[in-house]
């Protein structure tokens, strides 16, 4: 379905770019909303408080998958809520399966920051599994700089930009962040996200 995601600006885009066309799975327009909802006057729209942005990549997903436990919330008064490392992972019996389904847990997480991308290769099969189906994009391991420290905010530690700003012919994956500029984003990180849209669909919105 033909939508407009209209926000009050697109992160990287030109001075009064507030808008973003997808059809599909494919962005096809980004600029003003006079001119985005002129060109697409039947088009569904949604609006955003804040930036649109392109979806981020986590390099950092093997060691928050394969490594980190992302406790079910049914375990929260015993293991709490956050993700758990090192020794607290050891001491839990952990088979394939309940990686693979700690695994969906932490890529629900990861939407909810963002992310539409992760980089990196995958050993365990449930693990794999579970970002194939999940849908997002899988990218090769990073190579060069040295990964920052693990983090479900793909914005944490590095101080590399968000990317260029979506463009026509680019797939529909974009992140909404509910602050005001680039500075903002940088303080606050991806916790700000209210919106993932992944291959034109919307996976995750802020309640």
């Amino acid at each position: 379905m033909l939508t407009i995601h209209a926000a009050d600006a697109v992160l990287g885009a030109p001075d009064g770019a507030d808008s973003v066309a997808v059809d599909g799975g494919v962005v096809v327009a980004v600029g003003p909303w006079g001119d985005v909802s002129a060109a697409f006057p039947t088009a569904r729209v949604r609006r955003w408080p804040g930036l649109v942005a392109r979806g981020l990549v986590n390099v950092t997903a093997r060691e928050l998958l394969e490594e980190t436990y992302h406790p079910d919330p049914r375990e929260a008064d015993a293991l709490g809520t956050r993700p758990l490392s090192g020794e607290a992972v050891t001491a839990l019996a952990m088979d394939d399966a309940r990686w693979g389904a700690s695994a969906r847990r932490g890529l629900q997480r990861m939407l909810r920051h963002g992310t539409t991308a992760v980089a990196g290769t995958f050993t365990r099969p449930g693990v794999r599994t579970a970002v194939t189906r999940s849908g997002l994009r899988l990218l090769p391991p990073t190579s060069g700089d040295a990964a920052p420290p693990a983090s479900l905010d793909p914005l944490a530690g590095t101080a590399r930009p968000v990317g260029p700003p979506p463009g026509a012919g680019d797939p529909a994956d974009l992140a909404v962040f509910d602050v005001r500029d680039a500075g903002e984003l940088a303080a606050r990180g991806a916790g700000s996200c209210v919106a993932t849209v992944l291959g034109g669909r919307l996976l995750f919105r802020a309640s």
